[in-house]
Formats: C-alpha cells, sequence, structure tokens
C-alpha cells in the first residue's frame, strides 16, 4: 500500500511484487530479444516547435509537440520527471478518434523546455506559464481548449483552470491524482526515488529498465517517452554515482549472477580505463530537490478540483484513490469518473486507447466536437 501511494506524486511506481501486469509477456524464451530502441516523436506528432514567452528576466522556451489545426485543443501536460513525449501513443490514438488539434507541452525544467528560473517549480508559476504559452501560440483568440493532466501535470491543470489563466477552457481531465493519496505518500517519496537508478548505460538500458521495472507496462509508449526522461550524463562516468547503475542484462535471472560475479571482479580494473569514456544517461529532472514544492501541489487539491466551473473527468488506475472530498463530490454528479483497472500509474501510456476512448466519449457528450467520420466508437 505504502509504494502505491507513491504513484501520485511522480509518473513512475516502483517494481511490483509480480513484476509486469502480464508476467508471461515479459518472459524471454531462449534466444528471444526484444526490442527496447528508441522510437522518434514524428511517429506520433506532426510538428515539434518551441515557444518563446516573456518572463520578469527574459524569454522562456517552451517545448510543444502537435498535431491538428482545427477542433478543439487539447492541452496535455505529463507528470512529475516525463515530459510531453509521454502523450505520444496517447496523441495519435486520439488523434484518430475525434476532430480536434492537440499540444503536448514540456513543463519548466522538464524535456526539452528552457526557462530562466527552473528551480521554481511552485504550482502557482507553473499554472502561470501554462496561460503565457496558450497566449504565445493563439493571441487574444484561443480555440476552446480541453486541458488534460496526469499526476504533478493533472494537479497544474486543475490550479491553472481554478486561476483562470485559460479564458478559452471548456473541460478539465485529470489523470489518476488525487490528493489524500498524493500527501499521505510525500513523507516516504525521497525513499523511492534513492531507490532508482542513477545512469543508464544506454537509452535502449533506461527503455528495459522503466518497462521491466514496472514504471511504464507500454513497451511502444516506453520507447519513445523514455528519451524525454532522461540525458547524456555530463559529469564523468568515473564518480561514485555510477556505481548505483543499470547497465546491459538489466534484471536477469538470478542463477547467473554468481557465475558472473568473478570474472567482472577480474575486468573491473581494464573497464574503469574504458568508462571515464563511455557515455552514460542520467534523469533530466533530479526530482529529490523538487520537495519543497511537493505539498503545493496537492493540497487543496480536491476542493479546487471541485470548484472549476467546467465539465470535469477524473481517469483513475484504482477507486481506492478516492478521497473523502472527491467521493462526496462524485456522488453529487459534480464530476465524471472512470476507473482503467489493470493499469499502473501512467494510464494513458499504459493503455492509450482506454484513455482516449474515455476522453472522447466525454468530449462528444458534452458536444465538444465530433467523432471522426468513419470512426466507429
Amino acid at each position: 500500500m505504502e509504494k502505491q501511494l507513491h504513484l501520485n506524486l511522480l509518473s513512475s511506481r516502483p517494481p511490483m511484487a509480480g513484476g509486469f501486469q502480464s508476467g508471461s509477456k515479459m518472459k524471454m524464451g531462449p534466444g528471444r530479444k526484444r526490442d527496447f530502441s528508441p522510437l522518434p516523436w514524428s511517429q506520433y506528432f506532426e510538428t515539434m516547435e518551441d515557444v518563446e514567452v516573456e518572463n520578469e528576466n527574459g524569454k522562456d522556451i517552451f517545448r510543444i509537440y502537435c498535431s491538428g489545426s482545427h477542433g478543439p485543443a487539447l492541452l496535455l501536460l505529463h507528470g512529475g520527471g516525463h515530459s510531453a513525449l509521454s502523450w505520444a501513443v496517447f496523441t495519435a490514438v486520439i488523434y484518430s478518434r475525434i476532430n480536434c488539434r492537440v499540444v503536448a507541452l514540456d513543463l519548466r525544467a522538464h524535456g526539452d523546455t528552457k526557462v530562466k528560473n527552473p528551480d521554481d517549480l511552485s504550482a502557482d508559476t507553473m499554472a502561470k506559464d501554462i496561460g503565457k504559452v496558450v497566449e504565445a501560440l493563439y493571441g487574444e483568440n484561443p480555440p476552446p481548449i480541453m486541458i488534460i493532466g496526469h499526476s504533478m501535470g493533472g494537479a497544474i491543470a486543475v490550479h491553472a483552470a481554478a486561476a483562470n489563466h485559460i479564458p478559452s477552457l471548456l473541460g478539465l481531465c485529470v489523470i489518476d491524482v488525487v490528493e489524500g493519496t498524493a500527501m499521505d505518500a510525500l513523507n516516504s517519496m525521497q525513499n523511492f526515488l534513492r531507490s532508482r537508478p542513477k545512469t543508464f548505460k544506454s537509452l535502449e538500458n533506461a527503455i528495459e529498465w522503466s518497462v521491466k521495472s514496472g514504471q511504464i507496462r507500454n513497451m511502444e509508449s516506453a520507447r519513445v517517452s523514455m528519451g524525454g526522461q532522461v540525458k547524456k550524463c555530463e559529469e564523468s562516468t568515473s564518480s561514485p554515482g555510477v556505481s548505483n547503475s543499470i547497465g546491459e542484462g538489466i534484471i536477469e535471472e538470478e542463477e547467473e549472477e554468481e557465475v558472473e560475479e568473478e570474472s567482472n571482479k577480474k575486468r573491473m580494473k581494464e573497464d574503469d580505463q574504458e568508462i571515464k569514456k563511455e557515455t552514460v544517461f542520467t534523469w533530466r529532472v533530479e526530482l529529490s530537490k523538487t520537495e519543497k514544492y511537493w505539498e503545493g501541489w496537492f493540497r487543496g487539491l480536491s476542493a479546487l478540483f471541485l470548484t472549476c466551473p467546467v465539465p470535469k473527468l477524473l481517469l483513475l488506475a484504482g477507486v481506492d484513490r478516492l478521497d473523502k472530498d472527491l467521493t462526496i463530490g462524485q456522488m453529487q454528479g459534480k464530476f465524471q469518473m472512470q476507473v482503467l483497472p489493470q493499469c499502473g500509474h501512467a494510464v494513458h501510456e499504459d493503455a492509450p486507447e482506454k484513455v482516449a476512448d474515455a476522453l472522447a466519449t466525454f468530449m462528444v457528450r458534452h458536444k465538444f466536437t465530433e467523432f471522426k467520420e468513419g470512426y466507429l466508437c
């Protein structure tokens, strides 16, 4: 239960006791090798661009990925440590379902967004960022906007909606973030972050870890989104941090470990010289250093969500996520809720089609848009 509480802060989850949700799929037969190679953003989005936003200290540059040019805009906000690429597979699916345009945004200090003050991850600042990016994109005549946020991004979506930073807001969708469980998780969050590997030998290696650890349960999504979570390490790979690294053949059968241990020791001196020249990958965002902002993202979130004066959709990985305020609000019909079982915390990555179907049905029901011609719901 304690591990599950971590889910509402980050876009990652600790390894599950049973491994993958369909463990049989993850077991490789003799000689079989799974493809962990990265996939390009261009396979899922039509365009990528950098949007300049004026601030007190100069200009901030936000990376966005887009598809479509007509219909309501779906503004997608990722979770902590992730990037806009976590929405890649979902974008391809939702764009095939309904008439819409999609804008997926790298939040400040995440992905390839570059801001003057990356250390300021307060809910207020990040919510204002959303309004500024919308204004920079559309000027005084923005299209109707449906804002959709996952985890930390869901909290920022609520703050942006409640503060009316998006005047043309149509609706709000929050994915697997609830105030009660998020607040409960904060005390043990640092321990969870320390349990993750600090570096990876390659991007493929990071993708493999994300799938086998259960962080992302969808291989395709992991292959396109992990590139937004990690970067090439700028420090010398012979630094102490590399001792907590993940190399080739992660999460292999334990029976091989003892056999290889002795030969690994013999190679240690030789490898020490080579490892200094190797490129390793590390996390783009040091989430442990954002701790002072965690409470501000989530405290009062349920009440804030319920006060947003637009149609609201809450998608959860499990019904146990609901806290008291949301339980009462749901009984009073203040928002629509849907539970998507057999998903991890990264619901939109694990089950992009289910999330797209739920969102498409919600938007069509509220007459925000129509299904595309030829699509059978």
